[in-house]
């Protein structure tokens, strides 16, 4: 087992440090840019990127950084330390001042998540993962172990959904499984956080469009818990590959559900892959 008591302590403290400065600009009024039409990003993003980024490349010298509002790394990085790296995780959210909001650092060692911090800072939520070991929230100077190995309410099923933009397919998948009931959050890391501590059983994005940051850190807190985090298929996540795009999508979900959902969706979201 490697110990990564280090990077986990290095990496929850540069999520605390990028959440100060966001809050700041939270509070203020703050202009945004777009990257594309439906892509916008603030002077919150590129503050945040810059404190984590350096902070990891003076710790981590010899690791591979990947982060959102950084040039990204050209060619395969299936081998070795890559961190993932997403400075502010619901943009849209930050905008729109509904709190829903996070930042997340995964670290993969050989193309596998590892390990996982994401911070809420509107709550001054920490929450950590080590993939397949253990979760926790830090809240109040307390700390509180995750676990995410049953649903609450079974058989049916309680979805957690983006509140930006949420996939039509969804609507299909509430007919074929017993979901009872559907909460919308803004960003992926708060809806894994969300699964992790017992309070909804299932998140599906089905399209490609998602990214490896918005994956690695998300992965490694709900597998610490005990839940599983799979692509539509029921097959790992893939890092480190050209385009870092997540191309067949993702399913978080505790333990006793994930293979009723994976069946479900079989077949089904042949139509939202890239």
């Amino acid at each position: 087992m490697t110990d990564l008591s280090h990077e986990i302590e290095i990496a929850s403290t540069l999520a605390r440090r990028a959440g100060e400065v966001m809050m700041k600009i939270y509070q203020e009024d703050f202009a945004v840019a777009y990257k594309d039409i439906n892509d916008p990003v603030t002077q919150a993003d590129q503050q945040a990127n810059a404190i984590i980024v350096d902070g990891l490349h003076t710790h981590f010298t010899q690791d591979t950084i990947v982060a959102e509002e950084s040039p990204l790394p050209a060619g395969s990085l299936t081998k070795g330390r890559v961190w993932y790296v997403d400075p502010l995780d619901g943009t849209k959210e930050f905008i729109s001042r509904n709190g829903e909001f996070s930042i997340m650092i995964g670290l993969t060692i050989d193309a596998r998540s590892k390990l996982g911090v994401v911070y809420w800072p509107t709550r001054d939520c920490l929450y950590v993962g080590l993939t397949d070991e253990a979760a926790w929230v830090e809240h109040n100077g307390i700390r509180q172990s995750l676990k995410a190995l049953q649903s609450q309410h079974p058989p049916n099923i309680s979805l957690v959904a983006s509140r930006s933009h949420r996939s039509p397919v969804l609507s299909t998948i509430q007919e074929l499984l017993p979901i009872h009931d559907e909460q919308r959050m803004g960003s992926v890391g708060l809806k894994i956080a969300h699964i992790a501590q017992g309070r909804a059983d299932v998140y599906i994005e089905p399209s490609p469009y998602t990214k490896a940051w918005d994956a690695c850190a998300p992965e490694a807190i709900l597998r610490g818990a005990g839940g599983c985090f799979t692509d539509i298929h029921g097959n790992p996540i893939q890092y480190g590959l050209n385009n870092f795009r997540n191309l067949h999508g993702l399913v978080g979900s505790t333990q006793d559900c994930h293979q009723r959902v994976i069946q479900a969706l079989t077949g089904l979201c042949s139509s939202c892959e890239g």
